[in-house]
């Protein structure tokens, strides 16, 4: 009863997010699919440019002129977010923030909770190939981490600026 409770007042708060409802909906329900994630049941999409920066992320672009590279650093952006260097554009007031913050937090509790319904999840996770995956989705995200880095070094050699 209480862990319902719990699952209740989190997805309420989850909710409260006043700049993303999109966020909030999304968030709530990676961590209410948890669960079925740890059984290896519903698995999340490594896109093809992520896979391929896996494989090589080092690999010189056939095209490397300033617009192709622009380009190729663009949708890696696109894929991962903004990078390091890219200024932030959240202009929004402290009360905004810290909506965004309790429904962080709500979203955080119900996936702790999710998590907890499973008894020996790490076992579980290891023996239904979870964690593997979860380690391919990491390797991924940073390989395309490295090859925006690449390129953006590309493109300042070649002087096609920031």
């Amino acid at each position: 009863m209480r862990t319902a409770l719990t699952l209740l007042a989190a997805l309420a708060l989850a909710s409260c997010s006043t700049t993303g409802q999109d966020k909030a909906a999304t968030t709530t329900a990676n961590a209410v699919a948890t669960p079925l994630t740890d059984l290896n049941l519903v698995q999340a999409n490594i896109p093809e440019l992520l896979q391929q920066a896996a494989h090589q992320p080092y690999a010189l672009p056939a095209d490397r002129s300033c617009e192709a590279l622009a380009a190729a650093v663009t949708q890696l952006d696109e894929v991962l977010g903004p990078d390091l260097d890219t200024p932030s554009p959240d202009a929004r007031g402290l009360l905004d923030r810290a909506g965004d913050e309790a429904g962080d937090a709500a979203a955080g509790a119900l996936k702790r909770t999710a998590e907890g319904v499973i008894p020996f999840r790490g076992w579980i996770r290891k023996l239904t190939g979870a964690e593997r995956y979860s380690r391919r989705v990491a390797v991924a995200i940073t390989a395309g981490g490295v090859r925006r880095g690449f390129l953006k070094g590309l493109k300042v050699s070649q002087g096609c600026g920031g």
